[in-house]
């Protein structure tokens, strides 16, 4: 492979990631165009030039020996593409190529110097990235077992045995035929330049951590949920975070809103095997179903059964809300759920002796008999509650 490049454009730069108290180190990025690719061919004794990459550019980002697991190499490349979406530099698509890894894997036991390392190239997914850490480490163990030396080498991996294999015999740095480009102008950067463009750098994922807990008051674990959202790839209006900003915009409670979106909307779309790209509705139909429900005008029940519809057909969910607010109205506005439990109880004789003596489950079928009369209309939690006053009252 013949790679036509320049010097660092960065050096010692550094990338926190959950779980670990020191940055991860970067060592270098430095630019890089692909020209050819070389192979020989034993049978005919001659070498090929692969053009199919000539021309492609990339930014190579080069990490300090810091990471001490496949769990953490994930977490560094998940934190280091959500940094590269969000000042544009990639779409951070591992699939589709337009990110990929190449791992250094050594073993050595506590206190003692590193072991030889071998390379792993071109992993094209955060799952194969961490599989062939761990069975590229798990091969260096069991040589060292044998009392066997590690060969330096590069290797590939296998996606269909998990296992690595071999390319090459590992090249030393100077050996890997990098060319300068005499059709490269000298690039100068100037300090204007510089702080010209960090003051248009867009939010950085971190700093949207940060607004997410102090402006809205999520906690670290429900603002990690909403950016991880957007660590597969950029969704339905802009992505996760973007569409809560939106929902909070109005006068609704961050807190309700979170709730709704993440345990009612993007669980729903999970079930039906979608992600938030695929989310159908804007955050103007949400922003509505989350205003009834906060706003108590429909119970959490009925909001999850309107969810359900507006999904179904988009198209016709402000129809659907209108239907809502009708049948609300049409039977009577607000419900009395007081004089529902008690003609449950009156209903459900042997249930409520039951519960009387001692079987407090059977509360449930109790309860199902309130919401199916009410039509899913009443809150589930005040029913119960006062159903339970009702039984521990009346003999």
């Amino acid at each position: 492979m013949f790679r036509r490049g320049c010097p660092p454009i960065a050096l010692s730069g550094k990338v926190y990631i959950p779980g670990r108290d020191s940055p991860v180190r970067i060592k270098q990025i430095q630019l890089e165009q692909d020209t050819a690719k070389s192979s020989f061919d034993p049978r005919t004794q001659t070498s090929n030039l692969d053009l199919n990459r000539a021309g492609t550019a990339l930014l190579e980002i080069v990490t300090e020996p810091d990471l001490r697991s496949a769990h953490q190499a994930g977490a560094y490349v998940r934190a280091l593409r959500a940094i590269l979406r969000a000042i544009g530099a990639s779409d951070g698509n591992m699939e589709a190529g337009s990110l990929r890894c190449d791992v250094n894997v050594s073993v050595n036991e506590v206190g003692k110097p590193r072991g030889t390392r071998c390379e792993v190239k071109n992993l094209n997914s955060m799952k194969f990235m961490q599989a062939a850490i761990i069975c590229e480490a798990r091969r260096h163990q069991e040589l060292y077992l044998e009392g066997a030396a590690v060969p330096q080498e590069t290797r590939g991996f296998n996606e269909d045995t998990f296992e690595t294999f071999k390319l090459r015999s590992k090249e030393e740095a100077p050996d890997y035929r990098y060319m300068p480009d005499p059709n490269l102008g000298v690039l100068f950067i100037t300090r204007e330049r510089i702080e010209r463009t960090k003051k248009t750098m867009p939010e950085l994922p971190w700093e949207t951590r940060d607004r997410l807990v102090h402006i809205y008051g999520l906690s670290e674990q429900d603002a990690d949920i909403l950016l991880n959202v957007d660590a597969e790839r950029e969704g339905h209006e802009g992505g996760a975070v973007v569409y809560f900003d939106r929902l909070c915009k109005e006068t609704r409670d961050p807190g309700v809103t979170f709730n709704w979106m993440v345990h009612e909307l993007l669980e729903r779309l999970h079930a039906a095997k979608l992600t938030f790209v695929d989310n159908p509705l804007s955050s103007s139909q949400f922003g509505e179903l989350v205003d009834l429900v906060q706003s108590g005008t429909i119970t959490c029940t009925s909001g999850k059964l309107l969810l359900r519809e507006m999904l179904a057909d988009p198209s016709s969910s402000r129809t659907a809300i209108d239907r809502a607010l009708n049948l609300l109205s049409a039977s009577g506005g607000e419900l009395d759920v007081n004089e529902l439990c008690t003609a449950a109880i009156a209903a459900l004789p042997a249930e409520a002796s039951a519960f009387r003596n001692g079987h407090k489950n059977v509360i449930n079928k109790i309860l199902g008999w309130v919401m199916r009369e009410s039509r899913g209309r009443a809150e589930s939690k005040k029913a119960r509650k006062y159903l339970i006053s009702l039984l521990e009252k009346t003999p």
